[in-house]
């Protein structure tokens, strides 16, 4: 696949309520953020850091990364591609086909579950594309913070919730992970340039603000969300505790 058309961006803010100053937070010699645009940057050409503070715009510049500012204003990650893929665009004189919306908090993602969401679109048909894995903890069955989701034979999904789906009704819940083979969705999205456009404009669904996922607008208005099975595990670091225990393993490189 030609990646010259492919836009990597990783949303940073500064303000997060479980953990002020994640992106800057360090990891064994360098930045969190610099860590996930070293991994990116293994795989896609054009790989630029969308923030709102200058803190992390500096630190971005800093060590030789690109980086825009964007609004403060903006509710989720995907707006705020979607106002840095216009400055990107606009910055580098280019078009891009396609956008990759990357999380800033897992410093050791895995190149290649960003090389399965380009690869989505080797299909002119898809318009967006994530990425899922199968539930292997039961007790992850029942965590809202780790939505699951249910897909069609064609790999569409159907379904993200933070309630299990589907309820086996005729068996005991204790049983339920072992009689059905669950899904975990993994917040990696990649967008065509133009459907981006598109659904950064759509207002808030009903089932958008009943389950705080905002896949499930773009769902309830007739987008089709191609999944592909990660190969490869991908894990965020979302508290203080998180960074503890992944560096009292021992950090993977």
């Amino acid at each position: 696949m030609n990646h010259t058309t492919i836009l990597g961006i990783i949303p940073a803010r500064y303000a997060s309520t479980r953990f002020p100053g994640k992106p800057l937070v360090d990891i064994g010699g360098k930045s969190m953020i610099q860590r996930v645009c070293e991994q990116a940057q293994k795989v896609l050409k054009n790989v630029y850091v969308a923030t709102d503070d200058d803190r992390i715009y500096n630190a971005v510049t800093q060590f030789g990364g690109k980086a825009v500012m964007t609004s403060p204003q903006h509710q989720s990650g995907t707006d705020r591609c979607n106002e840095a893929l216009s400055i990107i665009e606009k910055k580098e004189n280019k078009t891009f086909d396609i956008v990759i919306n990357i999380q800033g908090d897992e410093p050791f993602i895995d190149p290649a579950l960003l090389e399965t969401l380009a690869g989505c679109f080797r299909s002119s048909v898809t318009e967006i594309a994530t990425l899922v894995k199968p539930l292997t903890e039961p007790d992850d069955l029942w965590d809202a913070n780790k939505p699951k989701v249910i897909f069609n034979p064609s790999y569409e999904a159907l379904y993200f919730s933070r309630s299990p789906i589907p309820y086996l009704r005729q068996y005991p819940k204790e049983e339920w992970t072992a009689r059905y083979r669950y899904y975990l969705h993994i917040g990696l999205y990649a967008y065509r340039s133009d459907i981006l456009r598109e659904i950064t404009n759509l207002k808030p669904s009903t089932l958008e603000m009943a389950e705080s996922l905002e896949q499930l607008r773009w769902l309830e208005n007739g987008y089709k969300i191609a999944v592909r099975l990660a190969t490869h595990n991908s894990s965020g670091i979302d508290t203080p505790e998180d960074l503890a225990r992944m560096l009292k393993k021992g950090l993977p490189y």
